[in-house]
Formats: C-alpha cells, sequence, structure tokens
C-alpha cells in the first residue's frame, strides 16, 4: 500500500474550531448502510463533482461523521504510530490527531491493518477501538476522557470489530483463539459495566447490532462462529441464540422490521469443499508418534490443519491435545455458508420456526449485506452481485459488476443507487432496484478497504491514499 504523509496540522486554533449541529449516535453500519440523500453524484469525472481530496495515512475505518467533523483512524507502518484523526467535514483539513501509545503492533491479516475498527461518537465524544492497545475515548477537541487497555489478542489476523452505541452504553465484541468477551462500557465515565465470556467461540470479526423485535425491548446481537446471539444489553444476559453460521464471521447482520439478515462464508464450509478433521482417536492412533497425548507440527501433513496449526493451539504449547482438535473439528463440521433471514419466535436456543429463509449462493466472505425496500444485495468476491427478495429469499438478480477481485468495503444505498466498492479501487453504481443495472463506475487507481458514506448530501470515499469528498456537480 502507498503512504503519503499527512499535511501540517492546525494546531493554533483548535480550540477555537466550532463543533456545529449534533447527530445521532454514529457507527459501523449504525443505518445498515442506508442513507437517506438525494442528489449523490454517481459520475465522479463531472467537473465540480470532487469537494476535496485529503491525503492520509493508511487504514481501514470508515469515516464516522458528526456535525462538521469527520473522525477516522490511522497507522503509519514507518513510525507505528496509531491514530484517531479528526477532520474539518467543509474542507477536509486535519483538526487534529491523537496517538494511541503501545510498545506493539498486533500482527495483522495481510490485508488488513491495525488500524481497522471504525470510531463511534454519540457526538459529544469520539470512541476509538484500537487491537494493539483498546479502547480510547475523547471529547469532540481531541481531549482524552477515559481510556481502557485491553488485550493483546492471541489471533494473528489482528482485531477488526468496531465499537457500537445505544442509550449510553458502548458495547465491543472481541473473539479471538482465547479469552473472547462482549464488553459494555458507560459511554461517558468509561466503567465497565458488564463483561461476557465468549470462549466457546473461535475467532470472527464481526461488529455487534442493535435490533429491536416488535413490542420487545432492544437487543444486542453478535454474529460469532457458528452461532447468532442476542443479549440483554443492560444486563449482558443471554437471550437465544441459533446455529447455522460460517466457522469464521466477517460481516455485520443487516436489520429490518424485527428481521434479521445473516450473511456469512469462510473457506471450506461450501458442498464438496468442506474442511474436516479425523476423530480424535484416530488422529492420535495415526500421527501423535511420541504417544504423549498431543500432535505437533512436525506430526502433521501439509494441508488445513496444520495451516491453522496457531488458531487451534490454544495454550500455545506447540501441541494440539484432544479438547483443542475436539473444539476446531466441530467447528469445520458445523459451519454453514448461507444468508439466513431469522424472525426469532421463541427464548433459549431458536428453532426452525425462526428462519424465514436460507440462501447459499453468491455469499460474501467480508462485504456485509445491504438491506433496502425488500431486497436484500450481496457482494461477493470477484464482483458478484446478487439481489435477493428479502421475503422469501428468492434470487432476483447475479450479474457481474465493472469491479473484479476482492471485496472488502460494504455496499451502501443511497439517492436510488446502490455503490459498491473493490478492493482494487473501483466503485460501480447500480439501480436500487430487483433487476439492477450499472449505471456508472469509477477507477481511482488506489485501494479500497473501507466502506464509503453519505452525509448531508456528501459522498465520502476513503482509499489507502486519501479522503475524497463528492457532492453534486451542481451544489
Amino acid at each position: 500500500m502507498r503512504y503519503e504523509p499527512f499535511i501540517a496540522i492546525l494546531l493554533s486554533s483548535i480550540c477555537t474550531v466550532s463543533v456545529g449541529w449534533a447527530d445521532p449516535p454514529q457507527y459501523f453500519r449504525h443505518a445498515g448502510g442506508q442513507f437517506d440523500a438525494v442528489d449523490i453524484p454517481s459520475n465522479f469525472d463531472l467537473p465540480g463533482t470532487l469537494a476535496w481530496r485529503q491525503p492520509l495515512a493508511i487504514g481501514h475505518s470508515t469515516p464516522t461523521i458528526t456535525g462538521d467533523r469527520i473522525f477516522l483512524t490511522t497507522y503509519s507502518a514507518e513510525d507505528q504510530k496509531l491514530a484517531t484523526v479528526a477532520l474539518d467535514r467543509a474542507t477536509g483539513r486535519v483538526l487534529w490527531e491523537r496517538f494511541a501509545k503501545t510498545d506493539h503492533v498486533e500482527e495483522v491479516h495481510r490485508v488488513s491493518s491495525p488500524a481497522a475498527a471504525t470510531v463511534a461518537t454519540d457526538g459529544e465524544r469520539v470512541y476509538t477501538f484500537f487491537g494493539s492497545y483498546g479502547l480510547l475515548c475523547y471529547d469532540l477537541y481531541g481531549n482524552r476522557v477515559w481510556s481502557h487497555p485491553l488485550g493483546p489478542f492471541q489471533d494473528e489476523f489482528g482485531a477488526a470489530s468496531s465499537p457500537i452505541l445505544w442509550n449510553g452504553t458502548l458495547f465491543l465484541n472481541e473473539d479471538h483463539d482465547t479469552n473472547n468477551y462482549l464488553y459494555a462500557f458507560h459511554a461517558k465515565t468509561g466503567k465497565r459495566q458488564w463483561q461476557v465470556p465468549r470462549n466457546e467461540f473461535t475467532r470472527s470479526y464481526s461488529t455487534p447490532v442493535i435490533f429491536q423485535q416488535p413490542g420487545k425491548s432492544p437487543e444486542v446481537v453478535v454474529a460469532g462462529a457458528l452461532t447468532l446471539t442476542s443479549y440483554d444489553p443492560a444486563s449482558g444476559e443471554r437471550n437465544w441464540w441459533i446455529n447455522g453460521l460460517a466457522r469464521i464471521v466477517n460481516t455485520t447482520p443487516a436489520v429490518h422490521d424485527g428481521t434479521l439478515y445473516v450473511a456469512t462464508w469462510s473457506p471450506g464450509g461450501d458442498v464438496g469443499e468442506r474442511i474436516a478433521m479425523d476423530a480424535w482417536e484416530n488422529a492420535a492412533r495415526e500421527l501423535d508418534k511420541n504417544r504423549d497425548q498431543k500432535i505437533t507440527r512436525d506430526e502433521l501433513s501439509p494441508g488445513p490443519v496444520l495451516n491453522r496449526f496457531f488458531r487451534i493451539d490454544i495454550d500455545q504449547d506447540q501441541g494440539l491435545d484432544q479438547e483443542e482438535w475436539e473444539k476446531h473439528a466441530r467447528v469445520f463440521e458445523l459451519a454453514e455458508n448461507a444468508i439466513v433471514a431469522i424472525r426469532p419466535r421463541n427464548e433459549g436456543e431458536l428453532d426452525e420456526r425462526s428462519v424465514l429463509w436460507r440462501y447459499s449462493k453468491g455469499i460474501p466472505y467480508v462485504a456485509s449485506p445491504l438491506y433496502h425496500e425488500d431486497v436484500i444485495y450481496l457482494v461477493k468476491d470477484g464482483g458478484i452481485l446478487t439481489a435477493l427478495d428479502a421475503r422469501t429469499g428468492e434470487a432476483h438478480k447475479r450479474g457481474r459488476l465493472k469491479g473484479r477481485g476482492n471485496y472488502y468495503a460494504s455496499p451502501i444505498y443511497a439517492d436510488g443507487k446502490i455503490y459498491l466498492a473493490s478492493e482494487q479501487g473501483v466503485i460501480t453504481v447500480v439501480s436500487a432496484s430487483e433487476e439492477w443495472q450499472i449505471l456508472d463506475f469509477f477507477d481511482f487507481g488506489e485501494m479500497i478497504y473501507a466502506t464509503p458514506v453519505v452525509h448531508q448530501g456528501r459522498l465520502y470515499v476513503r482509499t489507502d491514499a486519501a479522503l475524497y469528498c463528492f457532492k453534486s456537480s451542481t451544489n
């Protein structure tokens, strides 16, 4: 990835900048990717559509906007600095940046970033999470209010789930190879209200959602390995759960009118391509050469188990024991790649009455599903866009976008259009309809991992080199 340094940071006027109006709480997918806006451009080549371009250090966090400020995170590999950055929404100029001091920057997946989690804000404070540090809270002027070191996490892919806000509480879920928790913090003070262990789950990176069934109180719902789980936001008590998810979950569920649309996919979960581990008794008899009841790396042949040795070896003693082996064998066995529409019908473990439909083609690995007007949009790696009937799961249309390659940014809706950004930097704009049609596309020539956002009639696109602001050419 390319790196361009920041422009000089404005220091002398930080305390005199007006914050402007306050917006409702903003966080990753807080609106499910839907933006109520008009006159949003689809042709970025038109003169006058680019309002500004601000060079930035790399990072995968989606821009978060409140009032006249934009917040995001960055990582400078050159000097190992993790930063929370505030920009002026009108001009893109950097207002302030604050660094998270850490002795060690976490290891991450080759396409991820130590600055992956999206900032949350309630219009008064800004909440940042780095897997290498933990949680940090600033006011809108960059003054630190509180912090909570968390981790380090046992996960060579790093941490990517983002904090979310509801009713004055900040929620964060961290599922890795061990020491997994769903946390709840008092947003204003940082006091830990509760934390719920989730060690029955293996690693996943989904951001929780706030979900409300008709006539019931809001719930915090987490999509984890194999299982979707609902929690009481006041106590952390588990309300209900249902199996049927993939073994690694990167996507965030879409929510509409008491229904959750959960699209999960990971390698080795498709029919005909499933990863399987032998029963422990057979594996130990065949592979445990020294009969110490552990299977080491040099006792394994090349294959999926050896490739995943680090995550299976939970206690990191360089040997897989029966408990570690059987836990992951179960994950491989039960993993299901599909999108599932779920409307809870009971408490505890949900039965099949709660499953409205299931569809197993064109499922995304990282990009979250988008709901809009009874249509679910899914973009799979390779640039395959599928439109499903949200009521029945029936496929309306499946086709290829202009942007090929992988998709890490999630689709968004604005102004009658769907915007889809590929890793290679191509944004394809399609009509928001069952039989969608390509309207336009634009190649930024820079990588895109962050999801675009729309605010106050402007479209913001973050690449690995800069943040862009687009507006109507007539405004």
